[in-house]
């Protein structure tokens, strides 16, 4: 079982996975994408940050969601990670951060990732999510591809 809970990002456990994100990052993209995220992020109203626990409280991954500034409607994940090898972790933090939207109130969901990053691009297309236009800093970004979702009430 995958225990999630919030916690701030700039707890111990928070920071060991974030930095393990932005070096696999860098080592895949040339970015580690920290430039992209700050802790206070995840502060905001109708934003979080959450780690996930084996049932032994083994950290196995981390994501983060918050506001999008120039859209009420619209959250936008972050730092999204799952150490590698732990099975059903990502879809298990995509869902949380699903949940939490809809109780936010936001009706839909968007991210970024690198085209390089094939195994991201297709792990969020197995989970409903689909290209939608670079959005804020990644228009005109060719490495970037920018996939959304329409959160309903499944």
């Amino acid at each position: 079982m995958i225990a999630i809970c919030a916690c701030d990002p700039d707890s111990l456990d928070a920071r060991v996975l974030i930095e393990e994100l932005s070096a696999a990052l860098a080592a895949l993209t040339g970015d580690s994408g920290k430039a992209a995220f700050s802790a206070d992020d995840a502060r905001a109203a109708r934003a979080l940050f959450v780690v996930a626990r084996s049932e032994a409280g083994q950290l196995l991954g981390c994501a983060a969601l918050r506001p999008l500034e120039a859209n009420a409607d619209v959250g936008e994940i972050k730092r999204m990670f799952a150490r590698p090898g732990t099975k059903g972790t990502g879809a298990a933090l995509l869902a949380h951060l699903e949940q939490a939207a809809r109780e936010f109130g936001y009706r839909a969901l968007w991210l970024e990732t690198r085209k390089v990053n094939t195994r991201a691009v297709a792990f969020y297309e197995r989970h409903g999510y689909r290209p939608i236009a670079n959005y804020g800093r990644y228009v005109g970004r060719d490495d970037a591809v920018c996939l959304g979702k329409a959160l309903g009430e499944e």
